[in-house]
């Protein structure tokens, strides 16, 4: 796989423009919310949906693509090709890790209030199988420790689910910090990686299940979703979603006894999203081939920039101003200021932000620029407010 160079396609703007289009009309600054596709996942689909079209859906599909999808998958988050399945959704993962595991009545599960709902309901849930969910409390709002959460677990806490990115305010979780604490207490560690997969490092040396659906930080299409669970759990962690594709079935004949698939695609119970992973497979080659390390600085370096500008502006950074708490998400509020009528605004000057409130209602302009933005980008963002 070819070795890009970042600042090679910042340089050019017409590659820049070429292989992604969304430069051509607009600034686009949601990455957290959902992107727009790179010129060569368009491409992968529309060239799979195309020959779809003329010929059976699967036959037109090389055997090799699902597999080398896997490996990229895998290599991305550190883990082993085995160990990753392909699910709808960040929400579906994260709902069968819930339904999955055995609980007990008397257990314990581990979450945060204030996550996205996709990584709090599915725990709530479990109230009617006799299972207490216990709430982190984070001080400021987003910013999860593993003193937050030493305080709230004890030995009855089977699992721990948090965000390795706070979806409003951009905390970044220390995410090796917390796994290695919870797995010296023997307490399982899930994780929603949608807003950290494809544009910061995030390895699951501590990490038990994870889910991360590509249509953020990925740069892939909405529903399809790469779904990590740790090998030696795939005894512990039953299938919820039984199918044809979850275990031996020579000749499509339903055999005497079930036998689950050795590997995680026993958690893909029937027939996979392909157009969906024909575009993540794109995405994935694309970010292989700037590297993720490179894309973590870029990302980053412009996050600090958003961070100054808006400072200057007379915005409050609702996260880390610095430090490893920064992420690709600058949530900014103002006292005084409609933030709702800026966002409004840039979106008429085609500048895409995402708008979002907290709990106490506060106004949030959200900012989360990839690698391939720049800085004059965000200066004209600020020049427009």
């Amino acid at each position: 796989m070819n070795q890009l160079d970042i600042s090679e396609l910042l340089r050019d703007e017409a590659l820049r423009r070429r292989e992604f289009p969304v430069c051509d009309g607009k600034v686009f600054l949601a990455h957290a919310g959902v992107s727009p596709l790179p010129r060569r996942v368009a491409d992968a689909m529309k060239q799979y949906v195309e020959a779809c079209a003329h010929d059976h859906q699967e036959n037109v599909l090389p055997d090799e693509v699902v597999g080398e999808t896997r490996v990229l998958a895998a290599r991305l988050i550190e883990a082993g090709e085995e160990e990753i399945a392909f699910v709808g959704s960040t929400s579906m993962g994260l709902a069968m890790v819930a339904a999955g595991l055995p609980w007990e009545r008397g257990d314990n599960v581990v979450c945060y209030r204030d996550d996205y709902p996709a990584n709090v309901y599915p725990w709530m849930d479990l109230a009617r199988r006799g299972v207490e969910t216990r709430f982190v409390e984070a001080t400021p709002l987003g910013n999860v420790t593993v003193e937050d959460v030493e305080r709230v677990v004890d030995k009855k806490t089977k699992l721990v689910s948090l965000a390795s990115v706070h979806f409003q305010t951009g905390w970044r979780l220390d995410v090796d910090r917390m796994g290695r604490f919870l797995r010296e207490r023997g307490i399982l560690f899930c994780l929603d990686g949608i807003q950290s997969f494809g544009a910061l490092r995030t390895s699951m040396k501590f990490v038990d299940f994870a889910a991360a659906d590509a249509h953020k930080w990925l740069l892939g299409p909405l529903g399809t979703a790469i779904f990590y669970v740790r090998r030696e759990h795939f005894e512990r962690f039953h299938p919820p979603l039984v199918g044809w594709n979850s275990a031996a079935s020579p000749n499509f004949i339903a055999q005497d006894s079930l036998a689950f698939r050795r590997d995680a695609r026993r958690y893909e119970p029937g027939s996979l999203n392909l157009a969906g992973i024909v575009g993540l497979r794109a995405a994935l080659q694309l970010i292989h081939e700037y590297g993720i390390g490179p894309i973590e600085a870029r990302v980053l370096a412009l996050a600090q920039g958003a961070i100054a500008c808006g400072a200057k502006a007379g915005f409050t950074v609702l996260g880390a101003a610095e430090g490893k708490g920064v992420s690709g998400i600058i949530s900014l509020v103002a006292e005084g200021r409609d933030v709702a009528k800026t966002h409004a605004k840039l979106e008429s000057a085609q500048v895409v932000t995402s708008l979002r409130y907290c709990r106490d209602g506060k106004q949030c302009l959200r900012l989360s620029p990839h690698f391939y933005n720049t800085e004059e980008e965000i200066a004209g963002l600020f020049a427009q407010i």
